[in-house]
């Protein structure tokens, strides 16, 4: 079983880091919002997109597909009452030019065995597409 540790801090008025691996990453920590830092949907978001594009690094060595860039576009909707993420939307490019078949089986296995996706699927409602850049 593989377990990750990350530690994190904030000073007041809300400006916060968190340090994983070797890597600071600053967020936004105060109760209102901040313009320049993610907050922490915008993190919940960018875990998903690393998780996805890791998984599209990944799979497309196990498939033997050649891709020359990947990019994603993820949206999330907000309840309030209970503040939760409910919906989350994206949209993966890839600058590829494998058959549609295959593009399809490539997107099954980066969301099928994907540990973000797959935590997230639990919790909310996750749909997403696939296209050629």
């Amino acid at each position: 079983m593989l377990q990750y540790q990350i530690s994190a801090s904030s000073e007041k008025g809300g400006k916060a880091r968190s340090l994983s691996n070797k890597t600071v990453i600053e967020f936004d920590a105060t109760p209102g919002r901040n313009e320049v830092l993610p907050n922490p949907a915008e993190l919940l978001l960018t875990a998903l997109a690393a998780c996805i594009l890791k998984n599209v690094e990944r799979y497309s060595e196990m498939l033997q597909y050649s891709y020359k860039t990947a990019k994603i576009t993820v949206k999330g909707e907000r309840s309030d009452v209970p503040p939760a993420m409910q919906r989350i939307e994206y949209l993966l490019e890839i600058d590829t030019d494998i058959e549609e078949r295959k593009l399809k089986n490539w997107h099954r296995n980066i969301i099928k065995f994907g540990t973000i996706t797959n935590t997230l699927l639990r919790a909310c409602e996750v749909k997403g597409d696939i296209k050629r850049l």
